[in-house]
């Protein structure tokens, strides 16, 4: 039987941090589905379709070359998504106590929920000070944002922002 982990997010955009984490959890798992999910409480900085592209380009770059598969989801709890592809592994990069404190009770409800278990990897440390909101406020002010994103991933906002 094959282990499926869920690395889910909503990767606006795909940092290097989250990068790490996905690379890492496709050394540990038998297959790993990165999942753009919709945050109700974020207004979305790129569109769902330009994420998956940008994530499945980054893989590429980073030359992951374990069972990877980007897809999204919104409709629903995550949970409903792992049922639907036979997984009970979620995995979640952490940067700091204030990740943990956060990601602590969504973990425990969806273990209650679903009999789904939460795995935590802590973020590489010269990726720990990144997130994707501190990525989109440098990027939107016309910094330089290569030394916390895919190559891909500066390439596209430098075009499009």
């Amino acid at each position: 039987m094959s282990r499926i982990a869920v690395v889910p997010g909503s990767f606006d955009p795909v940092t290097l941090g989250h990068l790490d984490v996905i690379e890492r959890a496709a050394g540990i798992f038998d297959e790993v589905h990165v999942l753009v999910v919709h945050n109700p409480d974020k207004k979305a900085f790129l569109p769902v379709p330009e994420r998956e592209s940008l994530i499945r380009q980054a893989i590429q770059e980073r030359g992951i070359s374990s069972p990877v598969e980007v897809t999204n989801w919104s409709m629903g709890l995550l949970v409903d998504y792992l049922q639907q592809v036979g997984s009970n592994i979620i995995v979640k990069g952490l940067r700091s106590n204030v990740d943990l404190s956060y990601e602590t009770p969504m973990s425990i409800v969806n273990r209650d929920l679903a009999e789904v278990e939460t795995v935590f990897l802590l973020t590489a440390p010269e990726h720990g000070h990144v997130s994707s909101s501190l990525v989109r406020q440098v990027a939107t002010l016309g910094g330089d944002i290569s030394p916390y994103v895919p190559r891909s991933v500066a390439t596209f906002l430098q075009k499009h922002r």
